[in-house]
C-alpha cells in the first residue's frame, strides 16, 4: 500500500483545493436539504473543508484508507468528523446508505474496480440524492508519458511495479455507467493551466502522488534521488520556461455529478 505524505500532499493546497471548489459550486445548494455528506478520499481535509464552507450545518464524514492524512484532517479540522475506510474493499457497502451529498476529489484513480465503484457510491445516498466525482486524466500530459518511460526502461523495468497504477475508464465507460445506475447526471471535462515556479516543483507535486508508488519502491535514498535525476532531465526538455522563469503546467481533470 502506498504511504502518504499529508505535508507533501499540501505544498500545492491551492492548486489541489480549487478542482474541488469547483465540483461543490455544482452541488445543491444549502436549503436545508442537504444534511449529511460524505467525503470519499478525503485526504488531509482540504476538500471536506470544502464541503463545510458549502454546508456549514450538514453532518459531514470524511473517509480515507490512509492513517496518516486521517490525522492530519483531524488536526486542522476539529469540525468535521473522520474515519478510516478502505473503498477499495467491502468496507465501502458497510458505510450509511442515508447520504445526500457524496462527494470525491482526486481520489478514485487510485481504487480499482470502477464498474463495482460507482454503483456502491450512488447506494450511499438516499433518493435523489447527488454523487459528485473529480479524477485527474492527465496521462498523456509529458510528466506521466516520461514517468512511464522510465519505469518501462531496463533499469527499472524488474525493480519497479509494472501493473498499471491508475484505474481510470475512459468517459464513454463513465457515461454506460452513469447511464445505466444514475437518474440523471453531467460529466465534463477542464484542464487547470497552473503556473508553478520552476521544474523542481513539477518534482516536487510529484513526489506526492504520481511518482510517491514508484519512490517508495525503491530500496534506498540514493536510488530515489537517481530516478527522481532521470525524470528532472526529461521534464525539464518537456516543459518550457516562461520570460520570468516559472512553468506552465496543465492539468486535466475529469468532473461528473449524479443523481440517485
Amino acid at each position: 500500500m502506498v504511504q502518504w505524505d499529508s505535508e507533501q500532499y499540501l505544498r500545492f493546497r491551492a492548486e489541489r483545493t480549487q478542482p474541488a471548489r469547483d465540483l461543490a459550486a455544482q452541488l445543491p445548494p444549502d436549503d436545508g436539504s442537504v444534511t449529511r455528506v460524505l467525503d470519499i478520499g478525503c485526504g488531509p481535509g482540504n476538500s471536506t473543508a470544502v464541503l463545510r464552507e458549502r454546508y456549514p450545518k450538514a453532518a459531514i464524514l470524511g473517509v480515507d484508507n490512509s492513517p496518516e492524512m486521517i490525522e492530519a484532517a483531524r488536526a486542522a479540522h476539529p469540525d468535521i468528523d473522520f474515519a478510516m475506510c478502505d473503498v477499495a474493499s467491502s468496507a465501502l457497502d458497510a458505510l450509511p446508505s442515508d447520504f445526500d451529498v457524496v462527494f470525491s476529489n482526486a481520489c478514485i484513480q487510485w481504487v480499482p474496480d470502477h464498474h463495482r465503484l460507482i454503483p456502491a457510491l450512488l447506494d450511499r445516498l438516499n433518493l435523489g440524492g447527488t454523487l459528485a466525482v473529480q479524477t485527474p486524466m492527465n496521462y498523456e500530459e509529458p510528466i506521466h508519458r516520461i514517468i512511464g518511460q522510465i519505469v518501462h526502461s531496463p533499469q527499472y523495468a524488474d525493480r519497479l511495479p509494472q501493473s498499471r497504477e491508475f484505474y481510470n475508464l475512459t468517459p464513454s465507460d463513465y457515461w454506460e455507467l452513469l447511464h445505466a445506475y444514475a437518474a440523471r447526471f453531467r460529466m465534463w471535462k477542464t484542464t487547470y493551466m497552473h503556473t508553478l515556479p520552476s521544474h523542481e516543483a513539477i518534482m516536487d507535486w510529484y513526489r506526492g502522488t504520481g511518482m510517491r508508488p514508484y519512490l517508495q519502491a525503491l530500496d534506498d535514498d540514493a536510488e530515489r534521488a537517481a530516478f527522481e535525476r532521470a525524470v528532472f532531465a526529461r521534464a525539464r526538455d518537456a516543459y518550457p520556461m516562461q520570460s520570468d522563469g516559472s512553468i506552465i503546467f496543465p492539468f486535466p481533470r475529469f468532473f461528473f455529478t449524479a443523481v440517485r
